[in-house]
């Protein structure tokens, strides 16, 4: 069971997630997140030793809602390619999906951070590090199994697949068009069934 202080703590985090998100770390005034929380300055920095505090943990409440949504949608198979085809599945509902959250985290943020504050950026280079190892697992896997062709070479496929995602949700959230999400998850989906399968 959680402690009050605990509460207090994931209420800010859920409350001033989306609004670090939308505006970046820098354009997030304390007046912005204690107008939203409804709580004093004081109350928000007991829980919180400072707004960058704030922010890294608001950073990792974003990204582990959506990699939980993800990693539901891809174990929905077994099979490696299949999960791999699941992942450009869950990216075709993306824009509508992060769009209520004010925008995707690790896009959002990365931009934000980058020559802005060293230490939310790393911890958006660890997040995309992450992502492109179990990409990375999930093609080695099917080179294991038989499913994808041993000419593949895993970490590359995997870096690839990440910057056509995350390339799409840059083009998409910019020209405020999804068009970009779609076609480029079309592209995945046939690189998958002939460059990749066995």
């Amino acid at each position: 069971m959680k402690t009050k202080a605990e509460k207090t703590a994931a209420y800010i985090v859920e409350t001033v997630a989306p609004i670090f998100n939308k505006n970046g770390y820098a354009a997030t005034s304390i007046s912005d997140l204690t107008q939203a929380t409804g709580l004093t300055k004081g109350a928000i920095y007991g829980n919180f030793k400072n707004k960058e505090e704030l922010a890294i943990a608001s950073f990792k409440f974003m990204v582990k809602r959506l990699m939980k949504e993800l990693v539901q949608h891809m174990n929905q198979s077994d099979s490696p390619i299949e999960k791999l085809l699941l992942i450009s599945d869950f990216y075709r509902n993306y824009y509508r999906y992060t769009n209520k959250m004010g925008g995707c985290p690790i896009l959002n943020i990365g931009v934000d951070a980058n020559h802005q504050n060293s230490l939310l950026l790393e911890k958006v280079r660890i997040i995309i590090q992450r992502i492109q190892d179990q990409l990375a697992s999930i093609i080695e896997e099917g080179i294991e199994i038989g499913e994808i062709s041993t000419e593949i070479n895993a970490m590359y496929t995997a870096k690839r697949i990440d910057t056509m995602i995350q390339g799409a949700i840059f083009m998409a959230y910019t020209m405020d068009d999804d068009f970009y999400i779609q076609d480029t998850m079309n592209q995945i989906d046939k690189m998958i069934n002939t460059e990749l399968r066995a």
